[in-house]
């Protein structure tokens, strides 16, 4: 079975990521780093044991990659928002055969004591528009929510809007069911996460 592992939030600058999601949650996020396969960087927030958001971004420093970066960030622009959700597979190649077509194919990466696999779409486009789902196979113990402070921010609902969202649903339900996950048929393309802060729910998309 599939996990939910993270939340992506895309910016055109890690700075105004940053910047936007610390206003809104009301809390400080933690240090990141640099991806150099990706030429990205991002800095982390806690949801609980298992469960963290990232806000990403292109690192300015970074040489450029000779492939589409992930999350489609080459063609990101507006402001910071979320953008993707990753789920974990213990196996990624099982997890991947379970997957939509075009779900990408696996790169390895590290950083620090941090070890994974990514399934990377040649194009850096995840199926139904961004709205499926990365996978990420975590090498060894370490896991990034482990690692980070709690400063009381638990994730709890993500919904999920898409046209075709009942075949999404559809393709994924023999291998990932979670109560806080729901798909939604709509005919423009969201992702919004209910969070509860310090301060109260908030709601990010």
């Amino acid at each position: 079975m599939l996990e939910l592992d993270h939340l992506a939030v895309s910016a055109t600058t890690l700075d105004g990521g940053v910047a936007a999601i610390e206003a809104l949650l009301g809390v400080p996020l933690a240090a990141g780093g640099e991806h150099p396969a990706m030429g990205t960087h991002n800095r982390l927030l806690g949801l609980g044991p298992e469960l963290y958001l990232e806000v990403i971004a292109i690192d300015p420093a970074a040489p450029a990659p000779d492939r589409p970066r992930w999350f489609d960030l080459d063609n990101f622009t507006g402001p910071p928002r979320l953008t993707n959700w990753i789920v974990r597979a213990g196996d990624m190649a099982a997890g991947l055969t379970a997957m939509p077509d075009g779900s990408g194919v696996p790169m390895a990466l590290s950083r620090g004591d941090l070890r994974w696999q990514m399934a990377v779409p040649e194009d850096g486009k995840l199926p139904f528009d961004g709205v499926s789902p990365a996978l990420i196979a975590w090498q060894g113990a370490a896991h990034p929510a482990a690692m980070l402070p709690d400063v009381g921010c638990r994730l709890l609902r993500l919904e999920l809007f898409h046209p075709q969202a009942a075949d999404l649903q559809a393709v994924l339900s023999p291998v990932f069911s979670d109560p806080k996950v729901s798909f939604h048929t709509a005919p423009d393309i969201a992702l919004r996460a209910l969070i509860d802060t310090p301060g109260g729910r908030v709601t990010l998309s």
